[in-house]
């Protein structure tokens, strides 16, 4: 690697976890991604990309654009899918001292790609390990528990209060997964921890599963 003798260095994890003799059996593990920089919070001097490896559960497969449960019953499924994906917003920006920001956007325009479905929020952001969580399908932020770091860690079910927003709109929903894959063909996932300087980027696409 170059590393001269006499040259401090650290090796953490792509969430910018120190890997010491102490955490070495908890943060490293096959397939995992590693850092070697100069201090834990060094910039990054480039973009760095991995390609995430993973059994995805079979209804993504089979199951992927439909809406069972809500076309069952003879109900439009979009609306559904549009609240699946601003849950997560509203999850994410639950803890927020400050105001809470959720956009939606319709983008036409095919200049810059596809026609898209943009959910934008200024939530407290996830980690890569939390985003590689989020593609595994029907992994319920309500079972994660173990290896798996949560996305909605810490998560607190609200008070019901009439004729509000909560974060439980898909408290029995399918999940952003489904959701993303019955509005478009493919999701982008671009997220930047708060207490981090990292941004991390997600790309699935149904063709690729």
């Amino acid at each position: 690697f170059g590393v001269t003798s006499d040259e401090k260095f650290v090796i953490t994890t792509t969430s910018r976890k120190e890997i010491t003799e102490d955490t070495f059996s908890e943060l490293v593990q096959d397939g995992v991604t590693l850092y070697l920089l100069q201090s834990v919070d060094q910039m990054l001097p480039s973009a760095t990309k991995e390609r995430i490896d993973f059994l995805p559960h079979y209804d993504t497969l089979v199951k992927s654009g439909m809406y069972e449960y809500y076309a069952s019953e003879g109900q439009n499924p979009l609306p559904f899918a549009l609240a699946e994906l601003i849950d997560n917003s509203l999850s994410a920006t639950s803890r927020n001292t400050d105001i809470r920001s959720i956009q939606i956007k319709l983008l036409f325009d095919d200049s810059n790609g596809k026609p898209a479905v943009a959910v934008i929020d200024n939530g407290r952001g996830m980690t890569s390990k939390q985003l590689n969580n989020w593609a595994v399908y029907r992994l319920s932020k309500f079972t994660r528990q173990g290896d798996f770091e949560s996305d909605h860690s810490g998560y607190v079910r609200p008070l019901p209060v009439p004729r509000s927003l909560n974060s439980d709109i898909s408290y029995f929903g399918v999940g952003g997964k489904q959701a993303v894959f019955f509005v478009g063909q493919s999701a982008r996932m671009i997220s930047k921890p708060a207490d981090s300087q990292d941004v991390h980027e997600l790309v699935l696409s149904k063709e690729d599963f």
